[in-house]
């Protein structure tokens, strides 16, 4: 049986709620992933290509599409139920490939035909080892052309003194609480959920048929703090990394090529 419209609709729209409690500003967050690919992208003549790496069911290459339509957007994910789940509510966003980037193989499985003008994630890449994203940092500056960015989106590991971390974390965690997000499911409690619903049973047991895969993740919490990404950057061969923006422990990072 294939996924309905109205059943895809109603769980994308409950990860959305969902990840609201791990995102601080995430709608604020996807706003400037946005404005810095429109930037570089405002001066091509050809159709902007972007690769949208660890998409989910579509997030940011939903708004992407939308704020960019004639950009071709290419989104890689490991998780089959999550891109049925995009190829079903999101589907004319973005082409999906299905492979674990990191993995031996994953750059020849995007089918690219031309350089990237700029490659972004969102909460995609923090269960990256740091041998695996030092390695993927190398492989996008090799794919991105002249001048295109590397843009993810994040929560990083704190950094600095005790005091300076939990004043970040405490900033974070008060912006969570006025915006009343804690009230909204986990990620526990949504995937318990996913398991009662009947059109996702195929796909459910597909997506835990192939977990754990050759130890690439290691947690959902965040990893590296900011420092140790741009470093990881600078070594892959971008010219310049750095935040563009940061509430609480939620980043922005560029890197241009």
């Amino acid at each position: 049986m294939g996924l309905s419209m109205a059943t895809a609709e109603m769980w994308v729209e409950r990860w959305e709620r969902r990840q609201q409690r791990y995102a601080v500003g995430r709608e604020e967050r996807f706003t400037v992933i946005a404005d810095v690919v429109e930037h570089i992208t405002a001066d091509r003549a050809d159709k902007p290509l972007v690769l949208d790496l660890g998409c989910g069911p579509g997030s940011l290459a939903a708004r992407l599409a939308r704020r960019l339509p004639d950009a071709e957007i290419v989104a890689v994910d490991m998780d089959p139920l999550l891109l049925e789940l995009a190829r079903t509510q999101h589907g004319s966003a973005a082409r999906y490939v299905e492979a674990v980037v990191g993995e031996p193989g994953w750059i020849q499985a995007l089918g690219l035909d031309r350089p990237l003008d700029a490659a972004v994630s969102t909460t995609g890449l923090h269960y990256l080892t740091p041998d695996v994203l030092r390695h993927t940092y190398e492989q996008l500056a090799a794919l991105l052309r002249p001048g295109g960015v590397l843009v993810n989106g994040d929560h990083l590991a704190p950094e600095g003194s005790p005091e300076a971390a939990g004043l970040v974390a405490h900033i974070g965690r008060r912006q969570a609480e006025r915006q009343q997000v804690f009230a909204h499911e986990d990620w526990d409690s949504w995937w318990a959920a996913v398991a009662d619903e009947p059109e996702l049973t195929d796909l459910l047991a597909e997506r835990r048929r192939r977990q754990p895969r050759n130890g690439t993740k290691t947690g959902t919490g965040p990893g590296l703090p900011l420092s140790a990404h741009v470093r990881l950057l600078r070594q892959a061969g971008f010219t310049h990394a750095g935040p563009v923006w940061q509430y609480g422990n939620s980043y922005v990072v560029v890197a241009t090529r």
